[in-house]
């Protein structure tokens, strides 16, 4: 791999437009032609990809991500609620997440927001809780059929759905709201349903038992709140339980011990979210992959090595260059995996 000064030099003459791709996808043919095929299972580690990674992509259907994924030659993803509810014939949502989500990042950042942005969260918020009584509605009478339609489109496309993750798992769900959210999952095929880590033991217990209900399993999403032990809880509560542990945010909340969190739990992972991220003494930034301190070579490695299944997920959640795209960028992660794993 380049050095970090070599590809911060290179990642500044791209940005110029000088420099058009890394130096080792550059006059590549080999990998170059690895694009738009749906293959990215590489030397026994599944690569896979959340289609958040497209978040600011114009059309969130469930055709065009798939077409987004089999752009970045992805075999396996992620996939969240919006694409496949929206195929279902769920009401659309008034909010724009394309100025939501910031917010929410600023906001679980704890960042200073002006009025204006306050202001802004307070309508999302407002539109949110009216809109979610709709789709709780909408949600109790939907046939799974056609969610069963959305995994073979994507199977005919040799894209397999590995998790699932719709907006229906928070504490204020009913039960027959999880139930429905388990049953959507089995019927795109994924393995496991994944949310935001509640912080709340006794709602991860009742997700943990109606996952068992459901056999359906359940991985925790951590941000910069993760330590060693953040999972412990959940995971003695129910076999359903499990991590979809960020490697990313766990360097960032300042952990030493990703390497051994991993051995210890390696059969407790379900899928884990990769990105390269800074220390807290670097900054914490969400870089370009290569010029972070997450050891991602190392930790694909080290699934070759010990032959985990669990997949690697993608989530492109760094700045998108001047005149590239989330696809683009999807893509030059990929190869990064496999020029790491060759």
């Amino acid at each position: 791999m380049e050095n970090r000064r070599e590809f911060l030099i290179k990642s500044a003459l791209g940005a110029a437009g000088l420099v058009a791709a890394p130096a080792w996808l550059k006059g590549a043919p080999a990998i170059v032609s690895s694009y738009n095929k749906a293959n990215s299972l590489i030397n026994g580690v599944q690569v896979g990809c959340i289609t958040y990674s497209f978040r600011s992509m114009p059309d969130q259907s469930a055709e065009a991500t798939l077409g987004y994924v089999k752009e970045c030659g992805i075999s396996a993803i992620e996939l969240m609620g919006d694409p496949a509810e929206t195929f279902a014939g769920m009401p659309k949502n008034p909010v724009d997440f394309r100025e939501f989500f910031p917010l929410m990042r600023k906001e679980r950042n704890n960042e200073v927001m002006t009025d204006d942005e306050k202001k802004k969260m307070a309508d999302f918020r407002a539109q949110s809780e009216s809109y979610a009584k709709e789709v709780s509605q909408w949600r109790s009478g939907v046939d799974m059929k056609k969610f069963e339609q959305v995994r073979k489109m994507y199977k005919d496309a040799g894209v397999s759905i590995y998790a699932f993750k719709p907006s229906v798992f928070g504490m204020e769900a009913t039960d027959a709201d999880i139930t429905y959210g388990m049953k959507a999952a089995k019927a795109l095929g994924a393995s496991h349903v994944t949310l935001e880590h509640p912080s709340n033991d006794a709602h991860t217990l009742r997700l943990g038992k109606l996952g068992e209900k459901n056999g359906m399993s359940v991985g925790y999403h951590g941000h910069e709140q993760e330590t060693f032990t953040f999972w412990d809880t959940a995971l003695a509560q129910s076999k359903r339980n499990g991590m979809n542990l960020d490697a990313g945010h766990y360097i960032a909340a300042g952990n030493t011990d990703l390497i051994q969190l991993i051995e210890k739990n390696h059969k407790r992972i379900l899928s884990m979210h990769t990105k390269d991220r800074q220390t807290p003494a670097n900054g914490k930034g969400n870089l370009v992959w290569g010029s972070g301190d997450t050891p991602i070579p190392q930790l694909l490695q080290m699934m070759k090595k010990n032959k985990y299944k669990f997949p690697a997920t993608i989530e492109l959640e760094y700045r998108v260059p001047d005149g590239s795209t989330p696809v683009q960028e999807v893509q030059k992660c990929v190869e990064f995996c496999r020029k790491a794993l060759a």
